[in-house]
């Protein structure tokens, strides 16, 4: 199946302030735009994915994404990412998609094999197929089919609430548990882990 995939991104200036025991402020914001240009181009190479969206209430970040080829929405008023992305997705079934998949830009490992390995279980809608992250306490990747299946419901401990919105839409849920998927970018701890894996150079 085709569908639009939606990227929430922070401001790139003030994302990640957790790691700032590790980076300092221009370190953190070189990194932020980083992972958004690669989250963007593994996207693009998927034939499954139809439209990447990008929303921020960043207008640099909203710049760099239609650079890349990338359709954006400006998140307005007070932060919120759950409102952030009911936004987005309205934008998407405006244009008839068949279905979401939310993809965070802080995920340093993300390959767009892995991401198709995760598009391949959402045969047969409606579904619901989320990516842990490796604590199986976040969700690090949602994809819902239809768009408006479920509501959105990230913060902490998401996995688990968004496994009960699935069962009570009856819903088929896949869980899809990949490395590259699974560790996203919060703590000095993280960053320490990605350097062990991909090298110091990482």
């Amino acid at each position: 199946m085709t569908l639009w995939a939606i990227v929430p991104v922070k401001p790139l200036w003030r994302g990640k302030s957790r790691l700032a025991g590790a980076l300092n402020p221009a370190e953190r914001a070189g990194l932020n735009r980083l992972l958004l240009e690669r989250t963007i181009k593994t996207l693009t190479e998927l034939k499954e994915v139809e439209e990447v969206l990008v929303v921020s209430r960043d207008s640099s970040a909203l710049a760099l994404a239609r650079d890349l080829g990338a359709r954006t929405v400006q998140e307005n008023g007070a932060p919120s990412l759950n409102t952030a992305l009911r936004r987005a997705t309205v934008v998407a079934q405006v244009y008839a998609s068949r279905g979401v998949l939310v993809i965070p830009a802080d995920l340093p490992l993300l390959t767009a094999g892995d991401v198709s390995a995760l598009l391949q279980r959402a045969t047969d809608p409606p579904v619901v197929v989320i990516a842990p992250d490796r604590h199986r306490r976040g969700t690090n990747a949602l994809l819902l089919a239809p768009a408006d299946l479920i509501e959105y419901d990230f913060g902490g401990n998401s996995f688990s609430r968004h496994c009960e919105r699935a069962h009570r839409a009856g819903a088929r849920l896949e869980v899809v548990e990949l490395p590259s998927l699974g560790l996203d970018l919060d703590l000095p701890e993280d960053l320490e882990l990605v350097r062990r894996i991909q090298g110091s150079s990482a």
